[in-house]
């Protein structure tokens, strides 16, 4: 079957990608919607279809931590038989609570699966965007200490403590590298968003990021340990008007989530909306830190240098964009 365009999700087998593959397949039975994502992923496109009566989700395998695979994966988009993308939704993500882990290509597993692989992947599929394609990544509102999250406060030095934490940054603790690679994901989000505009000409394309809320129940805390995991998944989503009063308005259902990332996505109402942060429906001011251009052509150069390796491969990057 033919479709008229194709809309990749990262992280899309359960939780808030899960709800916006399936908002999305609704509203757009001529698009080929494609979840990606690292475990398998055939149950949540039998659910959808299902649900939908129709055939147009399916699953390919990316293993955000491993650029080999990220790379393969593109390659596949790039140079099969799919139809441009309308709509990439970089939306999986990963917070390791316990000791500090690493990569197949050793990088800190937090920045790498939630910044420098969708960075990757982002710039390997720019060629086949559609002119107005709309990007739209997933960040979280534990990013601001403004927000009183309750995460540790994001650190952000350089990219290469990140990358590679030295004996100062490996004391950080999950919760505070999690909350760094979200503030990572608005400083990309606003140096790709620089770079477009200095060109419109050049691309019609958009990009921008948006805070869930915290959202009880999703794999999010999966290595929390068994006690907390079953309070997370089975208790606390029981609970929201409760937790809304006590602790703060941005708790959603992925539901309600998935339903606002999808609207970024797809909806008219948002068409040429580009650079901005968004908490839920409503744009917002982010982090201070987030609007430090020295600190996000820092983590643009770092990222570009380090998926590059060499100015030759570097410059082929930089000029997708």
């Amino acid at each position: 079957m033919s479709y008229e365009s194709t809309v990749i999700i990262t992280g899309g087998t359960t939780g808030l990608g899960y709800e916006c593959a399936r908002t999305i397949a609704k509203q757009k039975p001529e698009s080929r919607i494609i979840i990606a994502a690292r475990s398998a992923g055939n149950e949540a496109v039998a659910n959808i279809n299902k649900e939908t009566g129709l055939t147009n989700v399916q699953y390919s395998r990316l293993d955000l931590s491993d650029l080999t695979n990220v790379r393969s994966f593109a390659d596949k988009i790039t140079t099969g038989d799919f139809e441009p993308i309308s709509a990439l939704v970089l939306n999986a993500g990963i917070q390791i609570s316990g000791d500090i882990t690493f990569t197949k290509q050793e990088i800190e597993t937090t920045f790498g699966v939630n910044h420098v692989g969708h960075a990757l992947l982002l710039l390997l599929l720019m060629p086949k965007l559609e002119s107005n394609a709309r990007i739209v990544i997933t960040s979280s509102g534990t990013h601001d200490l403004k927000q009183k999250s309750g995460l540790p406060d994001a650190i952000y030095k350089r990219a290469q403590l990140l990358a590679h934490p030295n004996e100062e940054s490996t004391k950080y603790v999950g919760q505070q590298r999690y909350a760094t690679s979200k503030l990572c994901n608005v400083l990309w989000t606003y140096a790709m968003e620089r770079r477009r505009a200095a060109d419109p000409a050049k691309h019609s394309w958009t990009i921008n990021a948006m805070d869930p809320g915290l959202m009880p129940g999703t794999g999010l805390a999966r290595d929390y340990g068994a006690v907390l995991w079953f309070i997370w998944r089975q208790i606390l989503p029981r609970m929201l008007p409760i937790l809304r009063l006590l602790l703060f308005s941005n708790i959603h259902t992925t539901g309600e989530s998935g339903r606002n990332l999808a609207r970024l996505a797809i909806s008219a109402d948002v068409q040429g909306v580009s650079g901005k942060y968004f908490k839920g429906e409503h744009p917002i001011a982010s982090s201070d830190d987030s609007y430090d251009t020295v600190k996000q052509d820092e983590l643009w150069s770092w990222t570009l240098e380090y998926l590059s390796r060499d100015a030759a491969k570097k410059q082929k990057l930089e000029s997708l964009v």
